[in-house]
């Protein structure tokens, strides 16, 4: 088991650049860590011994990450008005140093969901494109396919 556990920690900050990516909250973020990390020590006995844990924690992530967004859909997102900060309704004017990775990352954004998390997994978390069709359950040429669709896209808006 501590072999196991050892291989889940080694993956935590993979997982957080991953959940960095798809959310903007840190707090959604170390949210939906824990949750999958919970999830994969709950469903551990699911798990093929022969199977790489890697894209196995991915696939719960991105799974539990499509969930969240369905409930939101559903429920809609509302936020209190007496928690509203300046920093919620504006941005300072001192952010010019990340602007460049801000439109990327906005480009990136605007990219369908299906071909966003395909470029993410590849390019961000370097995932092997089987690696990347086992974590969205899809086939490896719909990946390369996604991948390329998703490249052109934001090699257009640069």
């Amino acid at each position: 088991m501590t072999g196991i556990v050892g291989q889940l920690e080694s993956c935590i900050p993979a997982l957080r650049r991953y959940a960095g990516a798809l959310l903007r909250d840190r707090q959604e973020v170390d949210d939906l860590v824990h949750d999958c990390l919970v999830r994969a020590l709950d469903r551990l006995h699911t798990r093929r011994s022969s199977a790489e844990i890697r894209p196995w924690l991915f696939a719960i992530m991105h799974n539990l990450y499509v969930d969240r967004i369905r409930k939101k859909r559903i429920r809609g997102i509302s936020e209190p008005l007496d928690t509203v900060t300046g920093q919620t309704l504006g941005v300072d004017a001192h952010q010019d140093d990340h602007v460049q990775a801000r439109e990327i990352m906005s480009m990136i954004e605007r990219l369908p969901n299906e071909l966003r998390w395909v470029l993410l997994l590849v390019t961000v978390e370097d995932l092997t494109y089987a690696e990347v069709s086992q974590v969205l359950n899809i086939p490896i040429g719909t990946v390369m396919s996604r991948l390329s669709r998703a490249r052109e896209r934001v090699r257009r808006e640069i």
